[in-house]
């Protein structure tokens, strides 16, 4: 095979099967279109709204990840000053004495860059999970 037409998001397939764009031949974008007159009828426009925020919510959460790990309490405030998160992070007391569990969404980017800090600062149990959705 010479050459091929791929639909792509990120072109992570495309690295991965060492592949290279040699032209675009269009780009596209995500469109929510609804009948007017199915949008004047009040449930059907609810329903509507639901599927908008829900296709928001995935793409939002599309360059996101979600981080949780264990911590003992005595060392919760270097994580902290340098954990990012969409308001503040979670922290949860564990059935251990002395240890709390964090869970934060930070941008994918700097995951590769944190996890090490983190882990110098005395975090256990990192476990980094992809995002479905983010509803803010």
């Amino acid at each position: 095979m010479d050459a091929i037409v791929e639909l792509k998001e990120t072109g992570s397939s495309l690295r991965a099967n060492k592949l290279r764009i040699v032209e675009t031949l269009c780009e596209s974008s995500t469109q929510f279109i609804a009948n007017k007159s199915s949008f004047k009828d009040a449930w059907k426009r609810k329903k509507m709204e639901q599927i908008v925020m829900l296709l928001k919510g995935a793409l939002a959460a599309n360059n996101m990840v979600g981080l949780k790990m264990n911590i003992e309490e005595k060392n919760l405030g270097k994580i902290l000053a340098g954990l990012p998160a969409l308001k503040n992070p979670t922290v949860a007391p564990l059935a251990k004495s002395g240890w709390v569990a964090i869970e934060t969404v930070i941008d994918e980017s700097i995951v590769r860059t944190i996890i090490p800090t983190l882990k110098e600062h005395g975090a256990q149990g990192i476990i980094e999970y992809s995002l479905n959705k983010l509803i803010l």
